[in-house]
């Protein structure tokens, strides 16, 4: 079992910026994959951006180039740093753990007003 807390969410203007925080507890030595996706009211989940064991990134073209996602072994936390928002940002973000299956943290909102 891996439990997920995020943190970091809020309203931003347009162009600025935020950092979302996805703290790992339990069973963190089985995770491969740790991740990000994002999610509107009735739509589906979408991909943000992940981030392997071994430090390789992967982001969705709409976040490239704005958005950062790096993690620290340390404190079993990984990051989302996200600058430049639009306001086609808003959802609500949520952190993945992807082991043996997959774990969500509770979702934090993101609210970029124009």
């Amino acid at each position: 079992q891996v439990q997920l807390v995020e943190s970091g969410g809020g309203l931003v203007q347009a162009g600025g910026s935020l950092r979302l925080s996805c703290a790992a507890s339990g069973s963190i030595f089985s995770i491969n994959v740790m991740g990000w996706y994002r999610q509107a009211p009735g739509k589906q989940r979408d991909f943000v951006a992940s981030i392997t064991m071994g430090g390789t990134t992967n982001y969705a073209d709409s976040v490239k180039g704005r958005f950062t996602i790096s993690r620290d072994n340390a404190k079993n936390t990984v990051y989302l740093q996200m600058n430049s928002l639009k306001p086609e940002d808003t959802d609500v973000y949520y952190c993945s753990a992807l082991t043996t299956t997959t774990y969500w943290g509770q979702g934090t909102q993101v609210t970029v007003s124009s």
